[in-house]
């Protein structure tokens, strides 16, 4: 599975295209609202705002899944601009507050980064605290996996995300302390002069341009390392690449599950993890559920196992992929059975352990597949359907084990049950919002009709 491993060449450049548009964006709407005449400034940043939100919606139905946290987070730096400056005209307008003219797009001059610069840090700042619970993380998960199901590719994606949030911050907030110091300390109302307008226009257009040289700096050197390492996948290979199905079984007896202590990362032969050693993969597009069977059955010479579907996925990163999971339950005791693979029967207790105290020392693999077994089975334990807690004692933390596993009907391939372990009773003002959420979106928040098929 060494595949899996690897960063497609075409998301990395997706990634970096994602965020020079959104400088783009921003580089237009300053150069047009000083070139234009002053009262179409919230037209541009109207036009602007739905550009970047067009951008964004059109990335979800692209192939190339990388990462759009940054166009969304300047998506709402406009659109919050664009709200707050027609609130202070307004103002202006029906005599609220008397406010000065650079402030006010219905007068001359109008100087906008005034009021972009501070909304976008203040915007950015509260995205990168909430970065974790934002709604276009959570969606994405839900469709292409977590941080560890996507391997490398998911690691650098989100890390360089928060990376340019930073560095957007950071940016922002010199920006604002730059045009606030020149417009309180040295600019003079009478009359905006050449030297004026290059503090207020120019020197961010200039500072963008900078920021989007060293960021071309950045991930081209990122391909490189990634190339020389043979971690890239190039468009050419995505396309001569036949279909794959990737297969991962668990072998279970009673709450003991067959591990290989000592696998070996592939690129980090130094480091072992506990990994299931029953992994295989088929040059097919789709697998029977009889041959699934058989392969497992080989594998593990058990004629008499209890095979289940566990849940799968299509690779986001590689094209015509896809990775199903299995469980595979023995009846009996361990040591009635003699596996011919190198491994050893676990403890479940040890495994749980391991996840929660050391998740290095399993598969990123592995520990993807525990974070969705763990979130559904508790979830199911905690809350009802609807999202509300069965146990009006919030200090109710329950277990599970693999016998619960086995013995139970539900559905892992569903998300349902891990979209009420992001969204319930917990939450404040739950009732409210779930009441908003389902009236205002066309499909409610229990809805699975978005979960990925897979026929066997």
């Amino acid at each position: 599975m060494k595949e899996l491993g690897k960063v497609n060449s075409l998301q990395l450049y997706s990634f970096w295209k994602q965020l020079s548009y959104g400088f783009l964006a921003v580089i237009a709407l300053i150069v047009l609202s000083g070139l234009l005449p002053f009262y179409v400034a919230p037209i541009l940043s109207t036009i602007c705002a739905v550009s970047l939100y067009l951008l964004i919606y059109n990335a979800r139905f692209n192939d190339n899944q990388s990462c759009n946290l940054s166009l969304y987070a300047l998506f709402w730096c406009v659109t919050n601009y664009t709200v707050i400056s027609i609130i202070l005209n307004l103002v202006q307008m029906f005599n609220i507050v008397e406010l000065p003219k650079e402030f006010v797009f219905m007068t001359d001059p109008y100087l906008p980064t005034l009021i972009l610069h501070p909304i976008c840090f203040l915007t950015i700042l509260l995205m990168y605290l909430r970065r974790r619970d934002l709604k276009i993380c959570r969606d994405c998960k839900l469709k292409t996996g977590g941080l560890y199901e996507r391997g490398r590719a998911g690691k650098i994606f989100r890390y360089e995300s928060y990376y340019q949030l930073r560095n957007m911050l950071l940016v922002f907030g010199i920006l604002s302390l730059a045009v606030w110091s020149y417009y309180l300390w040295v600019y003079l109302p009478m009359n905006v002069s050449a030297r004026d307008w290059y503090v207020f226009k120019w020197l961010t257009v200039i500072v963008f341009v900078f920021d989007e040289v060293y960021f071309i700096y950045r991930y081209y050197n990122l391909y490189l390392d990634l190339k020389e390492s043979d971690s890239i996948i190039s468009q050419d290979d995505l396309n001569n690449m036949s279909a794959k199905t990737y297969l991962r079984y668990y072998v279970i007896c009673g709450d003991k599950i067959f591990m290989d202590p000592h696998a070996v990362m592939p690129g980090e032969s130094y480091r072992e993890v506990l990994e299931s050693p029953f992994v295989t993969k088929r040059a097919v597009n789709g697998i029977s559920v009889p041959e699934v069977r058989r392969i497992i059955e080989g594998m593990t010479g058990a004629k008499n196992g209890e095979l289940r579907f566990f849940y799968g996925r299509k690779s986001t990163d590689l094209k015509n992929s896809s990775i199903l999971r299995y469980f595979y339950f023995l009846d009996g005791n361990p040591e009635d059975y003699n596996i011919a693979v190198d491994g050893a029967w676990v403890d479940f207790d040890l495994v749980k352990k391991l996840y929660s105290k050391s998740p290095g020392r399993i598969s990123p693999m592995c520990v993807a597949d525990l974070t969705r077994l763990a979130t559904i089975m508790l979830t199911e334990k905690i809350f009802d359907k609807n999202g509300y807690r069965k146990s009006k004692v919030k200090s109710y933390r329950p277990s599970f084990t693999l016998e619960d596993v086995r013995e139970s009907d539900l559905d892992f391939q569903d998300d349902q049950w891990i979209k009420i372990s992001l969204f319930n009773s917990d939450r404040k003002f739950y009732s409210l919002r779930r009441w908003w959420r389902n009236h205002m979106s066309r499909r409610p928040v229990s809805d699975t009709s978005n979960r990925t098929q897979f026929n066997n």
